[in-house]
């Protein structure tokens, strides 16, 4: 089994908050994260196939193929946008780095060829926060 990894950048908005608690609960357990005007992060994104190389190419994954499935199925939908308000695939779900991961996940799944499975996806928020799904495993 070989994995292949591709990374990808993103800029988005976001704010964490939620609606059945008050402002005060909301700003003890979120933080500046609650922030009413929102607030940004330049994420960085490793999406990881693995499978075996191809006899004919040598490749998991054509990686340009990964790279425009990346491209069509997450980044345009996510890049410099608003995550509680712009993203379909976000929508009625709380914003956190955690959902966003599963919601990327769920993106590109049913993206990949016969014969390549998605191993992980990795998201970080900051340079120290990251998360990593692995699926429903």
């Amino acid at each position: 089994m070989v994995f292949l990894t591709r990374v990808e950048h993103f800029n988005a908005a976001h704010k964490l908050y939620n609606p059945s608690w008050t402002a005060e609960q909301n700003d003890a357990v979120f933080g500046k994260c609650a922030n009413t005007n929102w607030h940004g992060h330049n994420y960085e994104l490793y999406v990881t196939v693995k499978g075996k190389p191809s006899t004919d190419t040598g490749f998991v994954m054509d990686v340009k193929k990964l790279s425009e499935l990346l491209k069509v199925h997450v980044i345009e939908k996510v890049d410099h946008r608003n995550l509680n308000l712009d993203v379909d695939f976000l929508e009625g779900k709380f914003c956190s780095t955690e959902n966003l991961a599963i919601g990327i996940w769920n993106q590109i799944q049913p993206q990949l060829p016969d014969g390549v499975q998605l191993h992980c996806v990795k998201l970080y928020e900051t340079p120290r926060i990251f998360v990593e799904y692995f699926g429903d495993v």
